[in-house]
């Protein structure tokens, strides 16, 4: 039997094909979209440059990479920042359904699959298909890149502080810190007399000496409500002109922002150059 809707008349009830339902017009925005996305062939270029990352053999349902970057497009264009909140975006929109080249009674890509495919797609395929939405930018005259604004946002990593060990012993904190009380005379320290210990050491959270072995890349930091936490920080360079962001760096949170404007600043430029 057909998929389709079911529908009562005065004769009973019968099916009318999907096909036959009428069809509503697509989200402006992102028919746009799709059709400049086609005209500068988007999805052969991603085939191209993904097609080293298939499997030789066969297994769980793949995920074509036009549909996964087209998805992550979605993810900036809709504020949803996490894989969860596309995929299920993307299974309640007709307008995306549309976009992304789905019909009403395919199943759209969920979250674990979209998660999948981030990490087996390396960072620099991703940064070409950045760079290559702003070469197109640039062709439809949608960004001028002369005036620059630059910010950076302290974000808490998904690491837990009390999993921090030194970097020369491994030893966690809990055990340098019952070492220093029993050097200090304390056979058998309590929890308070840690917690006492602790309150009187300087330079405790130093991240030359410790770290997070379960994300190394986070740093001890104090965010902006007072609280010590594992921390990346997130900068931004953004075309003041358009609106466009033309680099993203990911930096140490326990650096000035004078230091990591550099970096920031050299991944504009390679853009620029290429």
């Amino acid at each position: 039997m057909a998929m389709g809707k079911r529908r009562r008349d005065e004769q009973g009830i019968f099916w009318i094909p999907t096909a036959q339902l009428p069809q509503s017009s697509g989200h402006p925005f992102y028919d746009r979209l799709s059709g400049i996305l086609d005209d500068e062939g988007f999805d052969r270029f991603v085939e191209e440059r993904c097609r080293k990352f298939y499997a030789d053999k066969m297994g769980r349902p793949s995920l074509p990479p036009a549909i996964y970057f087209r998805m992550l497009l979605i993810g900036y264009f809709e504020g949803i920042d996490s894989e969860r909140g596309i995929a299920w975006r993307v299974a309640d929109s007709m307008a995306l359904r549309r976009f992304l080249g789905y019909t009403l009674t395919d199943p759209t890509a969920d979250h674990s699959t979209l998660s999948r495919n981030r990490r087996l797609i390396d960072l620099e395929t991703h940064k070409e298909m950045f760079i290559w939405v702003l070469q197109v930018l640039a062709r439809k005259k949608l960004l001028e890149g002369k005036t620059l604004g630059i910010d950076a946002t302290t974000l808490e990593a998904n690491a837990a502080l009390r999993s921090i060990v030194r970097r020369d012993t491994r030893e966690s904190y809990a055990e340098f810190l019952t070492e220093l009380a029993q050097s200090s005379g304390i056979e058998t320290p309590t929890r308070e007399d840690l917690a006492r210990i602790d309150q009187k050491r300087k330079h405790k959270g130093s991240n030359r000496d410790w770290e997070n072995p379960f994300d190394p890349d986070a740093k001890i930091t104090k965010m902006k409500d007072g609280r010590t936490h594992l921390a990346h920080k997130a900068e931004h360079a953004v075309d003041l002109d358009t609106g466009a962001v033309l680099a993203v760096t990911l930096q140490g949170a326990d650096q000035g922002d004078t230091t990591t404007i550099e970096e920031t600043l050299e991944h504009f430029q390679c853009f620029h150059s290429s």
